[in-house]
């Protein structure tokens, strides 16, 4: 039996340039943190031959082919099982669709499980790139780099993705009061929606390929933002960072008309009215989590629960994706 572990992450500036629509032609820069908020993939070689799924739906099937799950079956063929006789099960600590990057956590625990399975050792940026290649290229979905190479490597990253594709990831040099700061003063707020990053990065993906010149200046913008948050962070300024992140948000809701609704509109004027210095919606948008840089936490814990909205706290994840049981 194997366990596999990989963290969720959140995006802390500079997203959305990871997408290669947009990298191989401007080079991306963004800062990410992995969480210790987890997907664990368990795989096993059960008793009796076949393929039997354990996720949201249940699934024994006898090939590959026959497998409704994309990711796990891609990865079973990149892995060209002859004979297939395994047993995956999955389990999460957030749902998916919430903006904290779980499928990229998901296929980063599912290949490292498979690779150790196999007696075969991976490297975190083999495995990222291994990530990327399925839900990228094998499956086409129009998403970027940053949550499969956050969750394999872990940390609080900056990420620049070249033009030709290579990915560099440099850890932040954040003193420990910063850090202690962030973690005591980043949260995390569910809006209740969950939603597919699909369509809005889809629309983001078509207009950067097309040379949009609204798209490409809200990009290069947002990527300037990033260098700005990393600067206003390793300087212990996270006041500074906090109305970057605001800054962000003005600019990510420019991209589409999916990215907001009034109802979380209005959530946020009320965090920034009770103790909010800056937030944004993790991930593509369109629902999933608020996260905001508190000035005041007790304010803004008790206006955003009172609002109905529930708190997860965490704490930043240093490990990456790791192998948790193997036996």
């Amino acid at each position: 039996m194997i366990i596999a572990r990989s963290p969720l992450r959140i995006t802390l500036g500079g997203g959305g340039t990871d997408l290669p629509s947009y990298y191989r032609e401007h080079e991306g820069f963004l800062l990410a943190a992995a969480i210790d908020k987890y997907v664990y993939v368990n795989v096993m070689r059960p008793f009796t031959p076949g393929i039997y799924l354990k996720y949201s739906q249940l699934e024994h099937v006898e090939q590959i082919a026959d497998v409704k799950h994309p990711i796990i079956r891609e990865a079973l063929h990149m892995l060209d099982f002859k004979t297939p006789q395994v047993e995956i099960t999955t389990l999460a600590d957030i749902p998916a669709g919430t903006g904290l990057g779980s499928s990229g956590s998901f296929t980063t625990a599912l290949l490292k499980a498979l690779y150790a399975h196999r007696r075969r050792h991976l490297h975190q940026e083999e495995l990222a790139e291994l990530a990327c290649h399925i839900e990228i290229d094998r499956l086409g979905e129009p998403i970027g780099k940053q949550d499969q190479y956050a969750a394999a490597i872990g940390g609080v990253t900056c990420f620049t993705f070249h033009k030709d594709d290579r990915v560099t990831a440099m850890p932040l040099n954040l003193s420990m009061d910063t850090f202690f700061d962030l973690e005591d003063n980043l949260l995390l707020f569910f809006t209740g929606y969950s939603r597919s990053a699909g369509s809005i990065l889809k629309d983001q993906n078509v207009r950067s390929l097309d040379n949009d010149d609204d798209m490409l200046k809200n990009l290069n913008y947002v990527k300037e933002l990033g260098y700005q948050s990393m600067q206003a962070l390793e300087q212990c300024d996270t006041a500074a960072f906090g109305a970057l992140m605001h800054e962000h948000w003005l600019h990510k809701k420019q991209r589409s008309s999916g990215m907001s609704n009034p109802r979380i509109d209005d959530w946020y004027e009320l965090a920034m009215a009770n103790g909010a210095v800056g937030g944004k919606l993790v991930g593509a948008g369109g629902g999933g989590f608020l996260m905001f840089m508190a000035k005041d936490r007790n304010k803004l814990r008790h206006a955003m629960t009172k609002a109905g909205l529930e708190e997860v706290r965490f704490r930043f994840d240093f490990e990456g994706t790791k192998i948790v049981l193997s036996s």
